[in-house]
């Protein structure tokens, strides 16, 4: 197996070395960011000083882990901060003056944000004329303004320097106690030590998991194994994953946390991850079990009445806007994803509360969805977000016309034009597949955005047995060349199963994996696609 060829752009022994072993000298400079020394020296004045300050952080796994990291950090440099999380429900995301007023009432002179704050332009001048100075640490697109304050550190904004724009909000805060800790003459484990958080943050986010971002991961999720905070140890414990790698993380820790921001519960989660008591960190772990749980009983609806919605209309448009009563907006950006999914089309799903409606947007690659917002903003009080995924606020009354302008955008950039790809990394022989070559493949971990499991083309396999699993919901197969035999599971390719009959040649695309059943270990293919074959 030949992991250079397996991965595009990596050419260099020296490339391949960094890839499949990252370390800390891998990090770059932290003070090469915007407005990085100007923060850091505001900070450690207020250390010096021991004033109020504050840290403004979003409720999502990234805001609540950007808390986390920064707090715990800075009160080992002696500094207690506060923080303040807006409420999804009654507040959304980002900063709002209400919760400035109330941190002026409290007497904080320095608010530093997280993941946050590059789009509050008038929110921030407001907190400046009440002799609030601020730091803004964000990873989102900025506007053609960025905010008027003492610092803002985003590796995205136009004057950037820094060799890599792609970190999660917890990522560059992970870079400010970088630069911190420089500055001071720290030990490096004074920053490094809270990689295991930095690791959940980032790839919760599903930022790229490649430059630093993969050094993140791969070194996180070394020390996640060995964590010393009590709160994601017992998190790790509840969700009954055998082997803690990204899998683990975005689909058992990240829906746990942010389902308490999905269901106004976001100090929670914060909680968790600061205390030090076992027996409470048990207590709060049950209850982010549970609003996992009602998140998920809540999308099922949502998505069910989505999907009848979209269905009775027989939509013909280049994308998907639907607005209704009883949506809960902390869930529908989960419910936009899968409906996005599904028809491939761009996708933005509103909740009606009175005359307001909240929502949630994602896109398909090659149809940048902020940029777009950018230019359909006639209707829009306020949005935020990147290429792939926006929040937005719709007042009802103009709901039908933002969707026609929307609609009309949509058609002009030829988004119908776009259509699915399966990017095959190698195509392979069965007869040459192993175990060995299962092992290997390890060394790419961890997968993720940016750094996508491997896929293989297997062309000419005979299909020995066919059925399907779960109501029809996912094809089983087993599949044979000669005397090589071996399974492939489809999952939600149920339907593909009255399109093939036993004795069928077939040519398909799939990962490796091993499937552990009854303490056998057994080779099978993780299918994506399949056909007829054409040879």
């Amino acid at each position: 197996m030949q992991v250079v060829y397996l991965k595009g752009g990596i050419t260099t022994k020296q490339e391949v070395q960094a890839f499949l072993n990252p370390t800390r000298n891998d990090f770059y400079d932290p003070f090469l960011m915007p407005d990085m020394e100007e923060a850091v020296n505001r900070i450690l004045k207020a250390i010096e000083l021991q004033e109020k300050v504050v840290i403004y952080g979003d409720y999502d796994a990234d805001g609540i882990t950007s808390i986390t990291v920064l707090k715990k950090f800075l009160a080992e440099r002696g500094l207690e901060v506060g923080q303040y999380i807006p409420n999804r429900l009654d507040e959304g995301y980002g900063l709002n003056k209400s919760a400035i007023d109330y941190i002026k009432s409290q007497g904080y002179t320095l608010m530093v944000t997280v993941d946050c704050g590059i789009s509050g332009i008038d929110e921030i001048e407001y907190a400046t004329n009440l002799g609030i100075e601020v730091i803004v640490t964000d990873h989102h697109e900025p506007g053609e303004e960025i905010p008027k304050c003492l610092a803002v550190i985003d590796a995205k904004r136009k004057d950037n320097i820094y060799p890599f724009n792609q970190l999660a909000g917890v990522g560059v805060v992970f870079k400010l106690i970088q630069a911190i800790s420089i500055k001071l003459n720290l030990d490096n484990k004074e920053y490094l030590k809270y990689l295991d958080i930095v690791c959940v943050g980032t790839i919760s986010d599903i930022v790229p998991l490649i430059s630093e971002n993969r050094v993140i991961a791969k070194l996180g999720l070394k020390l996640i194994s060995v964590t010393k905070n009590i709160g994601l140890k017992e998190l790790l414990n509840s969700i009954g994953y055998k082997q803690i790698d990204s899998t683990a993380i975005s689909f058992g820790i990240a829906p746990r946390i942010n389902a308490c921001g999905r269901m106004g519960e976001e100090k929670e989660a914060l909680k968790l991850f600061l205390t030090n008591n076992e027996e409470e960190a048990k207590e709060i772990t049950k209850k982010l079990n549970e609003y996992n749980i009602e998140r998920q009983i809540t999308e099922k609806r949502i998505f069910s009445e989505a999907v009848e919605e979209i269905e009775s209309q027989k939509n013909e448009n280049s994308c998907i806007i639907l607005g209704k009563e009883n949506w809960h907006h902390g869930v529908i950006g989960i419910v936009s994803s899968k409906v996005t999914e599904i028809y491939f089309k761009p996708s933005i799903l509103i909740c009606f509360e009175g005359k307001e409606g909240k929502g949630s947007g994602r896109s398909v690659p090659g149809f940048d969805l902020h940029e777009a917002l950018m230019n359909c903003s006639t209707y829009v009080e306020k949005f935020g977000g990147h290429s792939m995924a926006i929040g937005i606020t719709v007042k009802k009354e103009n709901f039908e016309k933002f969707r026609k302008e929307f609609e009309e955008y949509a058609k002009n950039s030829h988004v119908s034009d776009i259509i699915p790809i399966i990017k095959i990394d190698r195509e392979i022989d069965l007869k040459k597949v192993n175990m060995q070559i299962v092992e290997d493949l390890k060394l790419l971990e961890p997968y993720g955005e940016g750094n996508r499991v491997p896929l293989f083309l297997i062309k000419g396999l005979k299909i020995q047995a066919i059925r399907t699993l779960s109501d029809e919901k996912h094809l089983k197969l087993k599949l044979g060349q000669d005397s090589y035999i071996i399974d492939a599971i489809g999952f939600n390719l149920g339907s593909y199963a009255s399109k093939f009959l036993i004795g069928d040649k077939v040519d398909i695309v799939g990962s490796l994996e091993v499937n552990s059943f009854n303490g056998n270990d057994q080779i099978q293919i993780n299918l994506k696609d399949i056909r007829k074959s054409i040879d």
